[in-house]
């Protein structure tokens, strides 16, 4: 479900929003009871998809079949410290197991050292391999805004492009910080809105947030308060189709 060209809570729907979200069921401690929750859930708000563990896409995906829900998961989360080797080798397991879209953690410390050829390396490695065993596979490679200086962000931004990768990602949400508009709008300046997209993820637990990191170029948003933000998105809509006054809207 495309976005609207000019967003705002006027121009946007409960159905758009929930399409934009990857509803993320990623804590430590999670039960499988809580994952099967989670997809259900999905499957209920029709969330653009599920962003779980690699230890639970089969469960997703069999949550999940027949929903129109896709399954994400996480490539060498949270650091990215993982040799790129073990990254492809996670996300081709991935994708057997049922995932079709993959959240990668680009290694942080090359990044800082300037090792630009390893950090293009390992996404190249495994952007190929992921698209030769799925074609329609999206990849989608997470910064760690909050430890990067914006020099950085800017080179890991062409780097992701040039690997071929579809999306630049903020934030594992396991960090010092989370998604910011300056770094929304810096990511989206420095990458080609025709071949990679801006995803948002990290303490975006509100539907006015969601609008702002929308407004700032994410046409993705990773979060875990999905109920909350579509139920609040639907409260707000019927209160002005019966002519409520309403709180803040974008």
């Amino acid at each position: 479900m495309s976005l609207p060209a000019e967003i705002s809570f006027e121009t946007l729907t409960p159905e758009i929003v929930a399409k934009t979200i990857d509803h993320a069921l990623l804590r430590p401690d999670m039960t499988i009871d809580e994952v099967v929750a989670g997809c259900k859930l999905c499957a209920e708000y029709q969330t653009a998809s599920v962003c779980v563990k690699p230890c639970d896409v089969k469960i997703a995906a069999e949550t999940l079949k027949g929903t129109g829900v896709d399954v994400g998961t996480v490539i060498g989360f949270p650091h990215g410290n993982s040799p790129a080797n073990v990254k492809v080798f996670e996300a081709l397991q991935a994708l057997e197991d049922g995932a079709v879209e993959l959240d990668m953690v680009l290694n942080i410390g090359h990044l800082k050292s300037g090792r630009l050829d390893k950090v293009l390396g390992e996404i190249s490695q495994l952007t190929s391999a992921a698209k030769a065993k799925l074609p329609t596979c999206c990849v989608k490679v997470i910064f760690e805004c909050s430890l990067l200086t914006d020099d950085e962000k800017i080179a890991a931004c062409k780097l992701v492009e040039e690997a071929g990768a579809d999306y630049v990602k903020t934030s594992t949400g396991f960090s010092t910080g989370g998604a910011t508009v300056a770094n929304l709008k810096l990511m989206r300046a420095n990458t080609n809105p025709s071949t990679v997209h801006v995803k948002a993820s990290g303490g975006i637990r509100t539907l006015d947030y969601l609008i702002e990191c929308l407004q700032a170029g994410a046409d993705r948003i990773g979060a875990s308060a999905t109920a909350a933000i579509i139920d609040d998105m639907r409260a707000r809509k019927a209160a002005c189709s019966s002519g409520r006054p309403t709180e803040s809207a974008q």
